[in-house]
């Protein structure tokens, strides 16, 4: 099914054709002046040019070959040049009553399906998730989705930081702590201890203690980070007490990102790139790529169109280990064995923009990937406080994510109980949803790559750009289409008519729009695009709602026609919810 400004630009290319243009000016869209059209062509100006005409005339002349068309309610040549559009209300309902029987209301599925791999999440092992991580996760879960939505096979991978100097330093704690245990025993040769030698809780604690004393205790930083390089190196006690942190950290980690509505299809570290390693080092120093510099091992990725100086890619420091470039690198050969991606998507703060830039480049020209593999960073901004700086608790502390979900579902939760009555178990399962939609919505309604202010009071307020008024908007919807099923049992919503009201027509219009809307917001992996679609679709509905008495309507067939418009408005809020991770609530 084309889409609706794919019909139309056609329309137009043939007219400009006719008239005797080149038909590529035909090019159609929503109008930026609703209150004089529905949709506009430009492409009289840019003619202009070309044919040494007066724009006017060449919009005239178009205007012409489109009178009669069915399309059409009304054409209008405007000074300078502009072409007004109006659709006909008849033609605007067959669209729609097209989407309705088209299982993903008009969105076309790729002609060749890709396989893509979505870097998201990126948290550390032995840290519990904080509202650092949640952009990245919410952010890449909605592109994976979209990606699925469009036919692609989308691999997101979590890439949990397992190898780094976080181990060292837990390690080396726990030596202090503990030097009794077998791990750190010389002359130890039985089989190391099943259970970890802590519990959650504990290694929680462990490592930001340890993070501060390698702050202010040189020795304790350098014997973290030979213990890393041990780990790395294969030293078994090291390796058998890496596997209970992993063991105690994942279980935790899942829940929380399941609390998110957030799923990974691999659970891969660092750790799993290491096997890759020393091939990668090997091939880039036999193919001449990599040098010695001060020691280290870099790699130049300067290109003579740069606008700024960039810095060699270091791969291996002067000690001998790897950086995250190393470990990046390996496991872009890692998912080149593994899935031939073509196209990479990595989630990250957008400070690490040079990291990245290094990264693609170094895979590049090394052969790692092809050089026409599609290989994008998507940096996003921060979520800041109301005083403008990076999310804190109130003790000025990074606030853990399971915390904020807690208050949010807390709040929620109390404003329900104030507004209705109902049993204890929904009351929480609905605040649960409502809560997550805020979170969700309040962040993914912005420009990933701008910072923006959590306001929880806007939030999680039932009006205005927010989750819980996309969600109210659903409910509504569902709580009509059910008393019309109560009332009018031998009913059956029939075919969609054309509008009796501007309003209706105005709730048509944007209904129209789903496909080409979810189509840019993946194009532009820009989930903030499918935020304004369903706010601007919810708008339009609640506008027609005030005015129009749906379940009062004594004509049957108008009434079936509205029944049919709404039912297609709730499909196309859900499905594209669904595309923000965000559930719908039976009621609010």
């Amino acid at each position: 099914m084309d889409k609706i400004l794919s019909v139309l630009t056609k329309e137009l290319e043939h007219a400009f054709a006719a008239a005797g243009y080149e038909p590529s000016y035909g090019r159609v869209t929503v109008s930026n002046r609703p209150d004089l059209c529905e949709y506009q062509c430009n492409g009289a100006m840019a003619a202009a040019k070309a044919y040494k005409k007066k724009p006017i005339d060449i919009a005239n002349a178009v205007a012409e070959r489109l009178a009669g068309n069915p399309l059409f309610d009304e054409v209008q040549a405007v000074m300078p040049g502009f072409i007004n559009l109006k659709l006909s209300p008849e033609y605007l309902a067959g669209y729609l009553n097209q989407m309705a029987v088209h299982p993903k209301l008009g969105a076309q599925e790729a002609e060749t399906p890709q396989t893509i791999v979505i870097d998201y999440g990126g948290a550390n092992v032995a840290k519990p998730l904080h509202v650092g991580h949640l952009r990245s996760a919410i952010i890449g879960e909605s592109i994976k989705r979209m990606g699925r939505f469009f036919g692609h096979k989308v691999i997101g991978d979590v890439h949990l930081g397992d190898w780094g100097l976080q181990m060292g330093l837990i390690i080396e704690e726990l030596r202090d702590r503990q030097p009794e245990l077998p791990y750190f025993q010389q002359n130890f040769a039985g089989e190391y201890p099943a259970e970890p030698p802590f519990t959650l809780g504990e290694l929680e604690e462990i490592y930001p203690a340890a993070s501060a004393k390698s702050k202010e205790d040189e020795a304790f930083k350098e014997r973290a980070q030979q213990a890393t390089l041990q780990l790395q190196s294969g030293h078994p006690a090291y390796r058998a007490l890496w596997r209970h942190i992993m063991n105690v950290s994942l279980p935790d980690l899942k829940k929380n990102y399941n609390n998110l509505n957030v799923f990974f299809d691999l659970w891969k570290g660092e750790s799993d790139a290491q096997p890759y390693i020393p091939d990668l080092i090997e091939d880039l120093v036999q193919k001449g790529l990599a040098y010695e510099s001060q020691g280290a091992l870099v790699v130049d990725i300067a290109q003579e169109s740069d606008s700024k100086e960039l810095p060699p890619c270091i791969v291996r420091k002067s000690d001998g280990a790897a950086l995250y470039a190393t470990s990046d690198l390996a496991t872009i050969m890692e998912r080149e064995k593994l899935y031939k991606p073509n196209r990479y998507i990595y989630l990250a703060d957008k400070r690490q923009e040079l990291h990245f830039t290094q990264v693609f480049r170094v895979a590049k020209k090394a052969g790692i990937v092809k050089q026409d593999t599609s290989m994008a960073f998507l940096g996003f901004g921060t979520m800041n406080g109301r005083d403008g700086k990076p999310f804190k608790t109130r003790e000025g502390g990074v606030m853990r994510l399971e915390a904020l979900i807690g208050d949010i579902n807390r709040q929620v939760l109390s404003r329900i109980q104030e507004n209705r009555t109902v049993p204890e178990a929904e009351a929480m399962e609905t605040a649960r949803m409502i809560g997550l939609a805020a979170l969700k919505y309040g962040d993914l309604s912005n420009q990933a790559a701008k910072d923006y202010v959590f306001d929880l009071e806007r939030f999680i307020s039932f009006e205005g750009n927010t989750g819980p008024y996309i969600q109210y908007t659903a409910v509504r919807i569902q709580s009509i289409l059910e008393k019309y099923r109560q009332q009018y049992p031998e009913r059956k919503a029939g075919e969609i008519l054309a509008a009796a009201s501007s309003g209706e027509k105005a709730l048509m219009l944007e209904l129209a729009r789903f496909g080409e809307a979810m189509e840019a917001a993946f194009g532009e992996t820009a989930p903030h695009k499918v935020c304004q679609y369903i706010y601007e679709l919810s708008n339009a509905f609640n506008s027609f709602y005030h005015d129009t008495k749906i379940l009062a309507e004594q004509d049957e067939s108008r009434q079936g026609s509205w029944i049919a418009l709404i039912t297609l408005v709730r499909r196309a809020l859900g499905l594209a919810l669904e595309l923000l991770g965000i559930e719908i609530p039976s009621h609010m």
